[in-house]
Formats: structure tokens, sequence, C-alpha cells
């Protein structure tokens, strides 16, 4: 998951170096509107965008050759358009999204109320706070990060809610903290959180899987890379794990994480998945015989995650708890299934204690070892399921869920004599109806199941080559994806290379229209199939679909893709899945020279023109208050400089977080839009 040394410093460690840029940059037209449609933040939809955004940033870039040390956030566009939207735009707005909704806004249930914390104070007589403050400390001391500089009046969450509204609640304090070079200061918000709440009135109390799981899709990616490597204690710059010795890094003037900063987050957000699964699996699981939810052992082997369950909160809303549960629909959702059978692939193969698996990377054995996160019990982890007790270690509640829900989309959501996913389960009985965005997402999900339950790498490495464990479930994983990717192939494609929407299993009949969406999704899942099965015919049926998307459903005169029909509306899964697809489309699907037929739509630069072109009109948007991303700050070149008022250091299109779309700002998150000329 570690990208090495090559990893570029950012944030507050490099905030008083970092100089301003006042170079203008204009939008791709002039005549071509693209407004906010609403307000309304969903979270499945940012957090699954951001994760997409985020595999498309820095990894993307430096696996296209781009050196990460030259990126400057102060520098736009260089060392050219791309590799700036890549490695500094696309990477951060990825970041800087999650911990809105994890550690600032309170779009949850905080994290003092956390299954895991609540047994320790049980346990030792303290209460929650104090366990929750004392458990700071400990991770702090875990990765050298000095008590004094964990940010202030974090509101983190175990569980997050399905949708809010985006603007702050109250006036964000933008007063200087500290000093910077060149008239720069580090502004008062950027170390205290307390001015970034969203109203609690305006949010949705509700507990999607879609939207908890996407949540901790981004908590695991970003977990993953933080805690991936070690570092010099002295130094704080980073070191490969391998290369340690035996017994407590400490020892060795080691700390665990590649920096004592991305070492916290990762701490941080480790925490708070651990406690996430540990309510999923011992809450929220549904028994579509008795109509109730409850823990997984309770509800029996036929139990899964429902789609809404309406949350009554206790009265503290400092500190959020569940006063009371109930389900609002109790149907079994593809979106929702994958959406978490992919974030719990990744944390697995963090957690992954299996003394047969030769591939654990030595960083994440570190802390998961008892110290900082309680180690498995050994009957766990040796090669005999049938020896296996209950825990709440972070390997056995993720292994827990994870195998769950990947029988759940197996016995509710596959079927079988068509081969091929539908979107809906109620109770028992199947639905008819195949999406081929879902479909193909599926896929996806089902290549980090098997990577993860194999002992494969995933994360940043989920590409990298290993020998895996051939499990049975991996074999059951492979076989689906197979016959869902030959389905697409020979049922969801028209004669000019477009993929319909989807088909219905009952009529025998796929649907007409060829969405933007359908294109994503077919792409997406027949990439998946190639990256698994290594069979260049899913490669070529990829490359086929992008070629078709880019002549049918580009639009030159609005510089974005037509998304259905003549319309251009985009939403963040949109915006997620068109991300996904150009980074597809630079990795794996460019033309080579062992192609025998190679459009000019799949020419590296064609396809870094498209991608550059998507950012800066879809996402940035031509004007200040237009564009998908609604704001943006330091790490992204927004910088705060005494004197200037602008809300717009950088001049770009994107405002700073306090000048954004109303009276006191706005977060910096996805919203919908509408092309228009």
């Amino acid at each position: 998951m570690s990208r090495g040394n090559k990893r570029r410093k950012k944030g507050y460690a490099l905030a008083a170096a970092a100089l301003a840029c006042s170079v203008a940059v204009t939008g791709c037209t002039s005549n071509v509107h693209v407004k906010v449609k609403d307000y309304n933040f969903d979270t499945a939809g940012n957090m699954f965008a951001y994760a997409e955004f985020e595999l498309s940033g820095e990894p993307l870039a430096e696996s296209l050759g781009l050196d990460l040390d030259v990126l400057d956030a102060a520098k736009i566009d260089s060392p050219t358009a791309f590799d700036y939207i890549a490695g500094i735009e696309s990477y951060e707005y990825s970041e800087e999204g999650m911990y809105e909704v994890v550690e600032k806004s309170g779009m949850g249930l905080h994290l003092v109320n956390g299954p895991a914390m609540l047994e320790e104070a049980k346990k030792s007589g303290k209460t929650a706070n104090e366990v929750l403050a004392s458990r700071f400390l400990k991770m702090a001391e875990s990765v050298g990060q000095p008590a004094d500089q964990i940010q202030q009046n974090m509101y983190p969450t175990f569980i997050e809610y399905v949708s809010g509204d985006p603007h702050y609640s109250q006036k964000i304090d933008t007063a200087k903290y500290a000093d910077g070079k060149n008239g720069t200061y580090i502004p008062n918000f950027q170390v205290n959180f307390s001015s970034l709440r969203w109203n609690r009135d305006k949010m949705t109390k509700q507990l999607v899987p879609s939207a908890y799981g996407a949540t901790m899709l981004k908590q695991s990616l970003w977990a993953g890379d933080f805690l991936g490597n070690l570092h010099n204690t002295e130094s704080d710059e980073e070191v490969d794990a391998s290369t340690a010795k035996s017994g407590p890094e400490a020892d060795q003037g080691l700390r665990l994480g590649v920096s004592s900063v991305d070492g916290m987050q990762g701490m941080i957000l480790t925490e708070e998945v651990w406690n996430k699964l540990l309510y999923v699996r011992d809450n929220l699981f549904y028994n579509p015989s008795s109509k109730t939810i409850g823990s997984l052992s309770a509800a029996g082997s036929g139990a899964y995650l429902p789609h809404a369950i309406d949350v009554e909160e206790s009265s503290d809303a400092n500190y959020a708890n569940a006063k009371s549960l109930k389900v609002n629909d109790g149907k079994s959702s593809l979106q929702d299934q994958w959406l978490m059978l992919w974030p719990t692939s990744e944390f697995f193969g963090m957690t992954d204690q299996r003394t047969d698996n030769p591939n654990r990377n030595p960083a994440f054995a570190r802390v998961f070892d008892g110290d900082p996160f309680p180690a498995a019990p050994a009957v766990n982890v040796d090669s005999d399921p049938t020896n296996d007790i209950a825990s709440n270690d972070p390997y056995t509640v993720t292994r827990d869920v994870l195998l769950s829900v990947f029988n759940n989309i197996k016995d509710r959501h596959w079927n079988d004599k068509v081969g091929a996913f539908v979107t809906e389960a109620d109770g028992d009985k199947q639905g008819t109806q195949v999406d081929t965005f879902q479909a193909g997402y599926t896929i996806e999900a089902l290549r980090m199941f098997e990577r993860a339950i194999d002992g494969l790498p995933v994360g940043y490495a989920s590409g990298d080559a290993a020998q895996g464990l051939k499990t049975e479930l991996g074999k059951q994983a492979k076989e689906m994806i197979a016959k869902q990717a030959d389905f697409i192939i020979n049922s969801l494609l028209t004669k000019d290379g477009l993929a319909v929407s989807g088909y219905d299993v009952d009529k025998g009949k796929a649907t007409e229209d060829t969405t933007l969406m359908a294109q994503i999704g077919a792409i997406r899942g027949l990439t998946s199939a190639f990256l698994l099965t290594e069979d260049e015919k899913y490669r070529d049926a990829a490359r086929k679909v992008y070629a078709a998307m880019d002549s049918k459903l580009w639009d030159d005169s609005i510089k974005a893709y037509k998304t259905n029909g003549d319309n251009a509306s985009y939403d963040a899964f949109t915006a997620g899945g068109v991300s996904s697809v150009l980074r597809m489309a630079l990795q794996h699907l460019k033309n080579t020279s062992s192609d025998s037929d190679a459009p000019k739509s799949l020419e590296q630069s064609a396809i870094q023109a498209r991608y550059v072109s998507f950012y800066r009109q879809v996402i940035n948007g031509p004007t200040l208050d237009e564009g998908m991303q609604a704001s943006e700050f330091w790490d992204t070149g927004d910088f705060y400089k005494e004197g200037d008022n602008s809300g717009n250091t950088d001049g770009d299109t994107v405002p700073q977080i306090q000048k954004g779309h109303g009276e006191n700002g706005i977060a910096p998150v996805l919203l919908p839009v509408t092309i228009e000329k």
C-alpha cells in the first residue's frame, strides 16, 4: 500500500513553508454553466466518489511516472495540468472530504459511544470520555505524535448517517493560529474543529449500509496508506517495515505509520472502523422472518444488513448516541452489499493475521499485535476454522462481517441461472432487475474480496501479483465474476458498442437506454474481470465500450460526457464512476504495441486530456459558484493570507470553505450539478 520514500509531504507539516499562488485559472468554456442542483449531501455517493478520486490521485500519477516530490499545491498545473489535478486536487479533495464526515461535521454517532470504548469503560471503571482520551494518547504514542499536536474538538464518528446539509451551522474560525511565510498563516479551524459542525436538525438520521460502507471504504484506504510502513522517530522519514528487527519498534528508533502526522490519522481511522464493524455485527443484522435487528449471532445464518434503519438519538448532541433503532426498509440492496463488501475486504487485508498467509504486510502486523490494537486469538487465525471462538478483536469482527456480506450477495443477489447479480431482494424473494452499474461494481467488490480472502495485497497494491491461498470462497468469487462479465458481453452490449443500463431476468430482455452510468459499470466490471482472470477478452470488451462511450457520449461543446440522452446531470456516483474509468483506461486499457486496433480515444494523451477537462469543467466548474466541488482549503492551494479576504487566494474556480455557497460557507464536498449551454 505504501508508495515508498517518494511520499509527498503535505498538510500541517508543510503549512509554514507553502507559498500562495495567484495564477488565474478559468473554466473550459464561457457559454456553459455547471449549475448546482441542490445542497443535499449524499454520504454514500460522496464517499464512493472520493474513494475513486483517491485512487485516481497520487497512486495513478505515480504509476504513470510522476515523481511526487515535484508536486506543489502552490504551483497550479505544474509540472502538467494532469499531474497537478491528479496528484493535488483529486487526491486532496478525497482526503478532506473524508475528514469532514468522520472528524468535523458530526454526521453520525460519536466514537465515545463506540462498542470498544464502552466495553473498556465497563471493564476499567472509567467513563467513556476518559477511555477515549486515553485511547488517543496511546495511539499518539505509538506513532510518535506529540499529544499537544492532536487536533482539538474533533467529532469522531463510529458510524455515519445517510445524508445531511453540508453548510456550516456557525461562522468558521478563520483567525490566525500560527504564522506561515510570505504572509500566509494557518487558520484556527485547521487545528480546532469546533466551528466546523453541520446542522444536526438537517441530517437524515438513518443507517444505510451504502453510506456507512462507502465511508468505511474511504477510511480503510487511507488507514492502509498511512499505516502501511514505519517511520524514523528522529527524522520522521518513512522506513520499509520489512527492514525492522523483531521486537518493539520504539527500541529501534522507529514508530508505526509512514510519518507521525499521517500515522496518527491512520490510527484514528482504524479505531473508527473497528468500532463501526463491532456495532454493525452486534446490532444491525436483520432477520427477515422475525423482521427484527440484532447481533449477527442471534439473527441466524440468513441474516443480512437491511437497507435503512432509523435512529432516534440520545439527548446529548455533543456526543450523539442511538437511543433506539427501528427498521425503515428491510430489503437487501445490491448497492448496499457491494459497498460493504469492498471496504470490509480492504480492512480485512489490514487486519489479516492468518498463519497460512505469506503476504502479510509487516507494518500491519505490528499495528494489530496487541499494541495498540488487540491481536486475534490464536485459534481464530490457524488453519482450522472449526476451533474458532467469539472475539471482539479487529480481525475477528472484520472476518465475521465480511463472510456474512459475501454470503448474502451469493445467496440473495446472485442469479446463477442467468449468471448475473440482481439489484434487490426482499427477504428470501429475489428481484428480477440487473443494473449494469451495480453489477459492474459488484465485480470489483468481489475482486477485492477474492484478493483479501486469498491473502493477496489490497489497497493501493490491489494490482500487485502474489501467490494466494486459493481458498474455496475465493474460487466461488472468481466463478461469479467470470459469469457476470460474460453476461455483460453477451447480454448488455449493443451493436454500436455501448452498454445498456439493465436487464429483466424474468422477461429475458435488456433495456434500450445507454446511459453514462451503464458505460461506467460495464468498463469497471470488465476491467476488473480482466485483472482477476488475465483473460484478454474482457480487456478487449472494456476497450470497445470505452471507445464507444468517448465517441457517442462525449460532448465537446460542454467539455463533458452526456449522462442520459442529451442531458448532462452529475451526482457524486457519476463523478466517481467517471474518475474510475479514466483511471482504468490509463492503467489497463490504453493502446499498447500489442493491440491490433488502436483507437485515438485510447491514446494516453487523449485519456489524460479527458481527465483534465472533466475535473476542470465538472468538478471545479467554470466559475466560483459552479461545479461539484463546493469548496477547498490549504492542501489544494487555497492558502490563507493576511490582508487577503478574497476567499480564493489561488485564483482558481473553487472558493475557500468560509466563502462558498452560504452565509457561513460550506464543507469541501461534492454537490450534484446540471450542465447547460
